[in-house]
């Protein structure tokens, strides 16, 4: 078969994936990179003729918008505080259950995996009784200390705690399993080198188990950060961005803008605006990686 008859079909077979990535994906995108710079709201959604082109208006707003700047300290919190605890307590459990002390791992791995494939909704309206101040769960065991109740989701000062504790309590179950699978890919010559040559478990778990988990480490910090910058969900269950704005996040303010407010050019600016603080947190986590690996 000629080289050219070879490159046909295989454009032929590659063409229906291509068009629905160009038709549900690359084409939104644009289409949402143009609307943000125009005040494309519900009145243009009536009549496309109250269009109009603003240029970068929508960012200058956002750069002006304190909400904006509430929204962005709240998500960067959630994703500097949340993110490594998430990923410290997925490799720990991962730990544990490959030591050979540990019996009947597989049902540990299912009751650790369940509430990753439990739908997010229901979890925070479970989670939200839970953290009832009054007949909360977690406020009548702390009483058994004699800890006085807390309002986790009414004090602003503990709602973005109470938030990280159900997002890692929901996710480190899919990271504890990816580490499982990189434990799992170590070779075990290198621990008996390392017993023969006088290693202790700390000194082995230094120099054979952090390096040889470099890469799913790396994986595992880059779609642990996405996931959280994303972070939607819990506040908009749980709190509406409450209480004094103290859960309020970048995509929950995107959603009000776009969806309560109809303002959608400005919407569709909070969304770039996130894809590029992503964008640049990820080329630094790559780079901060690369150059430990070195």
């Amino acid at each position: 078969m000629k080289k050219s008859t070879t490159q046909t079909v295989a454009w032929m077979f590659l063409a229906p994936a291509l068009s629905a990535l160009l038709i549900f994906f690359f084409i939104p995108i644009i289409a949402a990179f143009a609307l943000s710079f125009t005040d494309f709201d519900i009145y243009s959604l009536g009549n496309i003729s109250y269009l109009r082109f603003v240029g970068f208006q929508n960012y200058v707003n956002l750069v002006h918008d304190p909400l904006f700047w509430k929204a962005l300290g709240n998500t960067l919190y959630f994703v500097i505080a949340g993110g490594p605890v998430s990923v410290l307590v997925s490799l720990g459990t991962a730990l544990l259950l490959q030591s050979r002390l540990v019996k009947y791992k597989g049902v540990f791995r299912f009751f650790f995996f369940a509430p990753v494939v439990t739908t997010l909704v229901a979890v925070a309206i479970v989670w939200r009784y839970l953290y009832h101040p009054r007949f909360g769960l977690i406020n009548f065991v702390l009483s058994w200390f004699g800890i006085s109740a807390v309002d986790w989701l009414g004090d602003p000062a503990w709602a973005m705690p109470a938030m990280i504790l159900l997002a890692v309590w929901k996710n480190f179950g899919y990271n504890m399993l990816i580490f499982i699978a990189g434990l799992q890919n170590i070779p075990e010559e290198l621990y008996e080198a390392a017993r023969i040559d006088g290693a202790g478990s700390f000194q082995q778990f230094r120099t054979i188990t952090i390096p040889m988990l470099a890469p799913t480490s790396l994986f595992i910090g880059l779609t642990t950060m996405i996931g959280y910058f994303q972070f939607f969900a819990e506040p908009y269950v749980m709190t509406q961005g409450g209480p004094q704005y103290a859960t309020i996040s970048i995509v929950l303010l995107m959603y009000q803008h776009g969806f309560r407010w109809w303002s959608m050019g400005y919407s569709a600016s909070v969304a770039f605006v996130l894809f590029a603080i992503i964008l640049l947190f990820s080329i630094v986590q790559l780079r901060m990686q690369k150059g430990a690996a070195e």
